[in-house]
């Protein structure tokens, strides 16, 4: 098995919601890559199981961990068994994510404080948890997957705007605090990707379309367009690109 020349054989990488959709994508090319995972999942084991399956078939060691990283707890154990099981923790990518929307005035408190937790929340803490550990090898790579939504703003998904935004500046402020830790922290921003968190706005012919057209390239990224620029951050090939975020869109939003 090839590592594709990125030299990450050995390493390991937690991949937060990483049972379907990107996250499932991602764990695929972190095996191909021979990188041994963490799977972070909340809801679906048997996705989850799947996944895992899949990647130690590309001869890997992979291991399923339930828990919501948006609580403190659970991310604190998350981190831990993931060094406790395989003796290091180099890669983190904070791909856990909820897409729920409505209208400014009657969005509940709940559907807000969801969302933000979800996405904010539980992006933070996930880096609080496996920021020790880095710093304690002297080396880490944080990815983290924001949205466009976070460069534009997306009415009627104002929630989610806000937290994908919130993680584009936790990011900026990640990569400067941690840069002496030899930790590198990056942002990937897709436009439309095809998941199961899509399907339902992608469903129909004329959405599909109208979602092709805003899109310069033509097509709706597939969820492996994403998780091949988030391992390249994890590579040396990155190494001295921290703070910077990934516009991974078919060039519907150009951001400089």
């Amino acid at each position: 098995m090839s590592d594709l020349g990125l030299n990450l054989r050995g390493r390991v990488a937690v991949v937060t919601g990483g049972s379907r959709g990107i996250g499932r994508a991602l764990v695929a090319r972190f095996a191909e890559a021979g990188v041994n995972v963490a799977i972070n999942y909340v809801r679906d084991e048997a996705a989850a199981d799947e996944t895992r399956r899949a990647a130690e078939a590309r001869g890997v060691r992979a291991l399923v961990f339930r828990g919501d990283v948006s609580r403190v707890g659970e991310a604190e154990a998350l981190a831990r068994q993931t060094f406790e099981n395989f003796g290091r923790l180099d890669f983190l990518v904070c791909n856990a994510g909820l897409w729920e929307g409505a209208p400014v005035e009657e969005m509940t408190e709940d559907l807000w404080n969801r969302v933000i937790d979800t996405n904010l929340k539980g992006t933070w803490a996930a880096c609080r948890a496996a920021v020790p550990y880095m710093k304690r090898q002297g080396s880490g790579r944080i990815v983290i997957v924001s949205s466009t939504a976070g460069q534009r703003g997306e009415s009627f998904y104002s929630s989610y705007a806000a937290s994908k935004g919130g993680q584009i500046s936790f990011t900026k402020s990640l990569a400067v605090e941690l840069a002496r830790h030899g930790v590198n922290v990056n942002a990937v921003a897709p436009g439309w990707v095809r998941t199961e968190m899509t399907a339902g706005a992608l469903s129909g012919e004329s959405a599909r379309r109208e979602a092709e057209a805003s899109i310069p390239l033509g097509r709706v990224a597939e969820p492996e367009d994403v998780a091949g620029p988030v391992v390249f951050l994890c590579s040396d090939w990155a190494r001295h690109v921290t703070g910077e975020v990934l516009n991974v869109n078919g060039g519907s939003v150009l951001c400089g």
